[in-house]
């Protein structure tokens, strides 16, 4: 399977808002290290994820969402994940991700 990005940049609010559809891997992952690249060196702001049609996500993935939070961080931003499948929520859980990703409905 591939994986779809959507991004776009909320103005009034001051948010990256990304949508991810289908899996990411270790085929994908790069793709999305790249988005988040270019989006950073656009703006380095909040950015909320829906992750509703996000299938799958291995540690390759997981590793570029930890590596794109840790620069988020530095200028005291986050990444909010929306929409949380359960085998992905559970995936999260199982690794402690869910305490420093702000998890929402």
């Amino acid at each position: 399977m591939s994986l779809n990005i959507k991004k776009n940049f909320e103005q009034d609010r001051g948010v990256w808002e990304m949508e991810l559809n289908g899996e990411i891997d270790i085929y994908t992952a790069t793709e999305l290290k790249s988005t988040f690249q270019e989006m950073f060196e656009e703006k380095k702001e909040p950015v909320e994820i829906d992750l509703e049609n996000l299938e799958y996500i291995d540690s390759t993935g997981l590793g570029v969402l930890i590596g794109a939070l840790k620069r988020l961080r530095e200028e005291d931003k986050d990444i909010s994940l929306f929409h949380v499948k359960p085998n992905i929520l559970k995936l999260l859980n199982i690794t402690g991700l869910n305490k420093i990703f702000i998890i929402k409905e």
